[in-house]
């Protein structure tokens, strides 16, 4: 080896070295950031034209990766950020629950009612106990009624938060276009884009929090993200992701859907709905989960109205009419078997039974709350003190087989108690149900981010200990340096 190849080989190693060392120490200084990965020096053999080795070569800064593992991260973050909207929503639904001790739910009122009224039926003439049922039924009805509104409440917070997921897609969307096109022109101009994949992967990290993606990587670089339905979010440009919030929600009212590029992603009516994400979870609370749970409410009302209904006592072939508990739609009965959207947020307790609105009392005993004046509802016609048959038909008439609407996710010939009880099981069921995917989901996220983190995260002994040979290099390279100089000092010395 030639004097002149010796001093090329030594200075490359001295340039090499250098650049090793800039890339541990931003290692070492990166490794407690969120998402920053390792990064490394690419060396080859550089040669001389005459075909001889002449040193090393830096091709470039390279940084650790694992597209498995990191696909992974994305998809179990999108599946527990659905599970966390949705398990946020039925927490709030179960405080029309309450604790079971406290007696706040339908069914638990449901129960006081009953026993209220054979309380009653045991002393038919007695007011305080009429008035205790009353007092009852007026609490039967402000649940329902309360209930009614805090579903409305928490379907229009998750509308609420849908805006502000789709604000940040759009926003984590426009960071991805910047990114993606300094990573492209970067990798063309040969330059280090490293860090700028980092911020593009977390990125893409934060977007699976709002909605489930999937990714392709593609040749400079580039990157296309799609929906985990298959939609593109991202292709050269950010794709525009709308909604139309609503502001009042009541039982009837049907949500808007998520468009992106005017497809429908999420939503009542989406052709190709998301499969996971916070935006996945807040539609299925808005448009399924507490759709459900309202149609239940709705039904128990339906169920009370039927089973206080009144019938014809003379046979005259009257229809049955709303007793006392009584809807918009009165004096007729709600159809059997059939869903009323919103009846539990309008279900009342029928003032011509309240003598606070100028109702009498003696009509739970004795009928005739449909209509006082009309004697073919009055079930007690000669006004005995002791009439209890109207009072026993009606405590009978909460465990009666009754015919509910099929598609609440109920048994459709349940008791109205029986009813009322599932629902409440329905409700904790699921949000137990949630409680323990959340758990598992979260302990995933974890182990995969951990496992990640070892696969491409900064250990810093080892970087400290690549130092060590890095700066051992550099004192041999400085050797060789010294010893050539040395050389042609003593070579010059001859010549002279």
């Amino acid at each position: 080896m030639s004097l002149s190849v010796a001093l090329q080989v030594a200075q490359s190693a001295l340039a090499a070295r250098q650049t090793e060392s800039s890339v541990v120490a931003r290692n070492i200084s990166g490794a407690q950031d969120p998402g920053y990965s390792r990064k490394s020096v690419l060396l080859s053999q550089s040669y001389t034209d005459s075909g001889q080795a002449g040193g090393l070569r830096v091709d470039g800064i390279a940084r650790v990766t694992d597209s498995a593992l990191y696909a992974s991260l994305l998809q179990t973050t999108s599946a527990g950020t659905s599970q966390e909207a949705v398990l946020a929503g039925l927490t709030r639904l179960s405080e029309t629950t309450g604790d079971t001790e406290l007696k706040m739910s339908p069914a638990a009122k449901l129960g006081e009612l009953k026993l209220s009224i054979q309380n009653l039926a045991s002393d038919p003439n007695n007011a305080i106990q009429a008035q205790d049922v009353l007092q009852s039924a007026k609490d039967m009805a402000q649940t329902l009624q309360s209930s009614s509104d805090l579903v409305q409440e928490v379907r229009a917070n998750a509308d609420t938060d849908m805006a502000t997921s789709v604000r940040e897609i759009n926003n984590l969307l426009g960071q991805l276009e910047d990114l993606n096109a300094l990573v492209v022109k970067g990798t063309q101009s040969g330059a280090d884009v490293t860090d700028a994949l980092d911020s593009r992967d977390q990125v893409l990290l934060k977007l699976s929090e709002e909605i489930g993606i999937t990714t392709l990587n593609r040749s400079d670089g580039d990157i296309v993200v799609y929906t985990d339905s298959g939609v593109t979010l991202f292709e050269t440009k950010a794709r525009s992701v709308t909604f139309e919030p609503t502001v009042v929600y009541d039982a009837t009212t049907v949500g808007n859907n998520v468009l992106v590029d005017g497809v429908p992603v999420a939503g009542p009516s989406a052709v190709m709905p998301v499969k996971s994400g916070r935006l996945h979870g807040l539609a299925q609370l808005r448009d399924e989960v507490s759709v459900t749970y309202q149609n239940q409410l709705d039904e128990i009302a339906r169920g009370l109205i039927e089973a206080f209904a009144e019938s014809d006592q003379l046979g005259g072939g009257g229809p049955d009419q709303a007793g006392l508990f009584t809807w918009s739609g009165a004096p007729a009965l709600p159809a059997a078997g059939t869903l009323v959207p919103g009846l539990a947020s309008e279900i009342v307790v029928n003032a011509n039974a309240d003598p606070d609105q100028g109702g009498n009392l003696d009509l739970i005993r004795d009928g005739g709350i449909s209509d006082p004046l009309n004697p073919n509802y009055d079930y007690n016609p000669s006004g005995a003190a002791g009439f209890s048959d109207r009072l026993q038909e009606l405590v009978s008439a909460f465990d009666a087989d009754t015919v509910f609407d099929a598609g609440v996710e109920l048994d459709p010939s349940d008791s109205l108690s029986g009813f009322a009880s599932s629902s409440v099981s329905w409700l904790e069921s699921g949000r137990k149900t949630m409680t323990s995917n959340v758990e598992v989901q979260s302990v995933l996220i974890g182990r995969t981010a951990e496992n990640l983190n070892n696969k491409t995260g900064v250990n810093i002994d080892e970087e400290m200990t690549l130092l060590l040979e890095i700066e051992r290099s550099y004192s041999a390279a400085t050797r060789l340096i010294t010893a050539v100089d040395s050389m042609l000092e003593d070579l010059l010395a001859a010549a002279r």
